[in-house]
């Protein structure tokens, strides 16, 4: 996927200190362990006061950078209201801690807020209960993986991006909503796929878009069907919003959750939904002969994965399915053996193919 953008910023700040990107919006980052390394969060000035836009991971490092934060670039001065834009740990965990010390509200989407306390409260047994085993199976693993699964997720305790404890209220956001924070508007637009009801913040007097994880301008961020809702369809949710975005003004300035802020928002989310389709039909190309959901990872990824990647992995992969099935497509067969295979059925594939110029796969799924 190669877009054409500009990156006003060549490196990210330091922990522990924030650049001013427009009039009274500041960036900054929080380490995070992986790949990633970090997550971009901002702050947003209010006469005299603070908004924070996402919080970061639920430990006591961030915790720690926050509070020097608020003794030095923030200037002692209170936080009158915390906005997550959805429900991913690097995003909420540390809104109860922060809406605590300052006592000020919480703002997300409905359906973000009661998922990721309903996730915070699971021992993650939908994976490793029947319907997780039954999901898992039907994607063709074997019971070595199933054991895996349930193993990780026995352990997760003790994982960095285990959801923390939410606060107990919250303050709700809706698709078209304005928040008038200090001199400017900011109207929230919702997206899906990624997540439910995923929060984006726009402001056209700074032609400046908050994009959390909906619209990253390097990396595409995961979009799966998981055990707990096995015939989701997310990636029409996801394709869908992309199309509703590109009414964008493309010179808007998007900061993302993660890699660098950009200009040329029309042409990464072309460049989004390009990669996309290229996957659908690639996985097309392949279910000419009826294949099971764990034959097609070597179409999309190109290493071997853990247990957990191999877990993202087979999620994006039925989300493609998902997608391609409610296009007619694909036609999806439970056999005698409890697997699922997926075959090709659209008449106009062989004019359609090109299995020699799709786009290479990815070295593997991106745990954003």
């Amino acid at each position: 996927m190669a877009s054409e953008l500009h990156y006003p910023y060549a490196e990210h700040p330091a922990p522990g200190t924030t650049v001013e990107v427009a009039d009274g919006v500041r960036w900054l980052t929080m380490p995070m362990p992986g790949s990633l390394n970090h997550i971009n969060l901002y702050l947003l000035e209010d006469d005299g006061a603070w908004w924070v836009v996402d919080t970061g991971l639920g430990n006591p490092e961030t915790d720690e950078w926050w509070r020097e934060l608020y003794r030095g670039e923030m200037g002692g001065r209170p936080v009158r209201g915390v906005i997550c834009t959805h429900m991913h740990p690097d995003h909420v965990g540390q809104a109860a801690a922060i809406t605590d010390e300052f006592r000020c509200p919480l703002y997300m989407t409905r359906t973000e807020y009661y998922q990721a306390r309903a996730i915070a409260a699971s021992d993650g047994s939908h994976h490793s209960s029947w319907l997780g085993q039954q999901f898992y199976r039907r994607a063709g693993m074997s019971e070595n993986y199933l054991e895996e699964v349930f193993g990780m997720w026995k352990g997760r305790s003790g994982f960095t991006m285990t959801l923390p404890s939410m606060p107990h209220g919250y303050r709700r956001l809706e698709h078209g909503d304005v928040l008038n924070i200090g001199r400017y508007n900011w109207r929230v637009m919702v997206g899906s796929g990624h997540s439910p009801e995923h929060a984006c913040l726009y402001c056209d007097a700074l032609k400046i878009m908050i994009s959390g994880d909906q619209i990253l301008p390097v990396i595409t961020s995961n979009v799966s069907v998981f055990p707990n809702e096995p015939e989701a369809n997310p990636l029409k949710a996801w394709m869908e919003s992309h199309d509703r975005f590109l009414d964008t003004p493309d010179d808007t300035l998007v900061l993302p959750a993660h890699n660098l802020p950009f200009k040329g928002i029309r042409q990464r989310l072309r460049d989004l939904i390009g990669h996309h389709e290229d996957r659908m039909l690639a996985i097309e190309e392949h279910c000419v002969d009826p294949a099971v959901a764990k034959e097609l990872l070597p179409v999309l990824f190109a290493r071997e994965l853990d247990a957990r990647q191999m877990m993202m992995a087979l999620g994006e992969a039925i989300a493609h399915l998902h997608l391609l099935m409610h296009r007619n497509r694909i036609e999806r067969t439970l056999n005698e053996d409890g697997i699922y295979r997926f075959r090709s059925i659209d008449p106009d594939l062989p004019r359609r193919a090109h299995p020699d110029a799709h786009d290479a796969p990815d070295d593997g799924p991106i745990m954003v």
